[in-house]
């Protein structure tokens, strides 16, 4: 690989960061601490600017290039918060706090930025400026959305913006991305079922919301088999049926939750339409009533065409030709930076993390092997956006 000597050299610093941020997990919006360790590193670094507090407790870091040298500026970006899981891995530098641990590889994200920042503040081998972002609330929180919405891109005058992400199973030192959609948009749903309840013995003194329920649950999966286009991507998932509270009680009510996954606005409006009509119609079969609540979260993480050529051959520089998959199959997992790719043109690509555990999984740990192309990705890709 053709790595980034200065980088290589950093490892082990690097490396004392991530472990320190993967010891001491926050959760969402509440990253005060992680926002602090970020804050402090980037004024260390000789940032020009370090701004605190946007998006709620997002950080950027401003770093200015060549004195005299105008220019646009870029964005880069890590997410900072954990996963309300128990962590189960057993390293030295496990998670301190019961409950929540860096299941995503967040810290990884945080930890490598913070490299790459380090080593543009000392070299300033571009012309313009890099925007260096560390957001809160990735995990369902829309702490991307949040950024824009506090007008990060107009303040630091972003033109472009990229992202990334580690993937395990995929090899240590390879990279993968593809044009257009490469993470699904991810929606959630509410559906509340009320009939009459009763005696469990006497089901004809009632009127049963565990029955219609049922029926719903088993019918929104005709949504993907006979609705969709074959060749388009929906999914569909009951995650939550609430009923009851006795063997011989009969409920007054059912809650049912979901989540909908897709890769095109077309199959979005599709889904929402079939889920209250199924919802609404089979309620109505069987004498109950069906209230449904949609909420469409966050939207397709879409690679723009030119944004990920461009960040593809960065990839290619470090990992080879036969390093970069540049036509990677789309996942239906979300992803907010998709906020900030419908703000501005980019790229979201993903890393190898080796054969580790999955994401979100309580023994997932991010791979410190992966942290010099990591950062030497983020270098080569800012020096190269930015060059005189």
């Amino acid at each position: 690989m053709q790595l980034v000597d200065d980088v290589v050299a950093m490892k082990d610093e690097i490396t004392e960061w991530r472990r320190s941020l993967h010891a001491d997990p926050e959760l969402l919006f509440d990253v005060h601490n992680t926002a602090a360790f970020v804050a402090d590193k980037l004024t260390a670094f000789g940032c020009d600017e370090v701004v605190t507090g946007i998006g709620r407790t997002g950080v950027v870091g401003i770093i200015h290039g060549r004195p005299g040298g105008n220019g646009p500026a870029i964005g880069l970006r890590a997410d900072m918060d954990a996963l309300p899981i128990e962590e189960a891995t057993g390293a030295p530098w496990a998670s301190k706090t019961p409950g929540k641990m860096h299941a995503c590889g967040h810290d990884g994200h945080t930890a490598m930025l913070l490299g790459a920042a380090k080593h543009l503040a000392a070299t300033r081998n571009f012309t313009g400026s890099v925007a260096v972002i560390f957001q809160p609330a990735e995990e369902g929180g829309g702490g991307g959305r949040e950024m824009v919405n506090d007008g990060m891109m107009e303040r630091f005058g972003i033109t472009k913006v990229f992202g990334m992400h580690n993937l395990p199973g995929l090899p240590v030192g390879e990279f993968a991305i593809r044009p257009g959609p490469i993470m699904a948009a991810t929606d959630i749903f509410d559906i509340t079922i009320t009939g009459r309840g009763g005696h469990a013995a006497m089901p004809h003194q009632t009127i049963d919301p565990v029955v219609a329920s049922s029926q719903i649950v088993t019918s929104l999966q005709s949504i993907a088999s006979r609705n969709a286009n074959p060749l388009e991507s929906v999914v569909v998932s009951v995650t939550k049926f609430i009923a009851g509270s006795a063997y011989n009680i009969i409920p007054e009510t059912v809650e049912l939750a979901g989540t909908v996954r897709t890769l095109s606005p077309e199959m979005r409006d599709l889904a929402e339409t079939r889920i209250n009509e199924i919802a609404v119609g089979i309620a109505a079969a069987h004498g109950v009533k069906a209230k449904v609540n949609y909420l469409r979260n966050y939207p397709v993480t879409f690679n723009h065409a030119d944004e990920t050529v461009f960040a593809g051959d960065v990839a290619e520089s470090l990992a080879g030709a036969q390093g970069v998959e540049r036509n990677q199959p789309p996942t239906m997992g979300g992803e907010d930076f998709s906020f900030m790719l419908e703000a501005r043109p980019g790229a979201f690509i993903f890393m190898g993390n080796g054969d580790t555990a999955s994401l979100h999984h309580p023994a997932y740990d991010f791979n410190d092997d992966a942290i010099p192309v990591g950062v030497s990705y983020w270098v080569k890709l800012a020096e190269r956006a930015l060059a005189a």
